[in-house]
């Protein structure tokens, strides 16, 4: 008989409509193709897509060759499929986003959990383990330069182990550049850059043919297929002219609340988080309870425009 797994990933994002929603971390500035996009969508509907034109395409566009998946969600799965057969020890920092445990458990990996810092994870990696880090980390957006993860790249190398590097937030981080080595796996999205968390859309670096030959077939659908079209079109335009309104608010939320992170999204010391958010709730804001987080005194949130903010910036200065 079937039987489930037990553990539960949560997720940010709003249920329920009607709130102002700082609980998912996303750009607030939708492209202005938006709808042209929507539109070819519905003409692309009727028929099976192939991308691999566009994944091409994309892959000149960024740089380096490229796998296409329906966001890093599907990536992580592949992970599963791919990785978790041979390597049975996966590395997880604390305190962390919860998929990449879910996806240990699911496929029967011994998980081990170690404090969320480069050095620490590097003093646990065993031959032949797979270790999970989101760089720059969800819930609290700390974002190590490349020189801080030498030493952990160095020892999944020396141990032949995987690292799998989820930089779903990286586009927020100034500056920003990501490491190279032959046991890296990254994993990236377009969904939280561009504000359209429901279009599935991301892609892995590294191990292209193996990652291509256990994707789904027709997994991004149309929609993801008209985004991908017009990302490549616009040339990433978008995230040059919004990405600094991000960080212009951003400093400003820093100064007021007295909070720090790397990302567009801050975690806060509340206490007790559930009851806060439910607080909150009543006065028309949704923010993260951390609790699944392994942090149930803090809350996590996101930047959005100016005057959105102001909104979460009164209700939570007393705090």
């Amino acid at each position: 008989m079937l039987k489930p797994v037990k553990f539960k990933a949560h997720h940010g994002g709003a249920r329920e409509e009607g709130l102002l929603d700082f609980s998912a971390s996303l750009n607030p500035y939708l492209p202005e193709w938006v709808d042209d996009m929507i539109e070819r969508a519905k003409a692309l509907s009727n028929r099976y897509l192939y991308w691999e034109r566009l994944e091409e395409e994309l892959s000149n566009l960024i740089g380096e060759s490229v796998t296409v998946t329906a966001g890093i969600t599907e990536a992580l799965y592949l992970v599963g499929i791919l990785a978790m057969k041979e390597r049975r020890k996966v590395i997880i920092p604390e305190h962390t986003y919860g998929e990449y445990e879910r996806i240990a458990r699911i496929f029967g990996a011994e998980v081990i959990k170690t404090p969320n810092n480069p050095n620490a994870v590097a003093e646990r990696v065993d031959k032949s383990s797979i270790v999970f880090f989101c760089n720059p980390n969800n819930p609290d957006g700390k974002f190590y330069r490349v020189k801080e993860l030498k030493p952990l790249i160095q020892e999944v190398e020396d141990k032949n182990s995987l690292l799998v590097l989820d930089e779903a937030f990286i586009d927020f981080v100034k500056n920003a550049k990501s490491p190279e080595g032959e046991k890296i796996v990254k994993l990236r999205t377009f969904t939280k850059s561009y504000g359209l968390p429901g279009i599935r859309v991301g892609y892995v670096v590294g191990f292209e043919d193996a990652f291509k030959s256990v994707r789904m077939p027709w997994s991004i659908g149309s929609f993801g297929y008209a985004f991908l079209e017009f990302v490549i079109a616009d040339e990433f335009e978008h995230l040059k002219r919004t990405i600094p309104l991000v960080w212009k608010e951003k400093s400003r939320i820093e100064r007021e609340l007295n909070v720090k992170s790397d990302a567009n999204f801050f975690i806060k010391y509340v206490g007790d988080a559930k009851s806060t958010v439910e607080r909150l709730r009543e006065k028309g804001v949704l923010v993260r309870d951390c609790s699944s987080f392994g942090l149930p005194a803090y809350i996590r949130f996101s930047i959005r425009k100016r005057e959105e903010n102001d909104i979460l910036i009164e209700v939570l200065k007393p705090l």
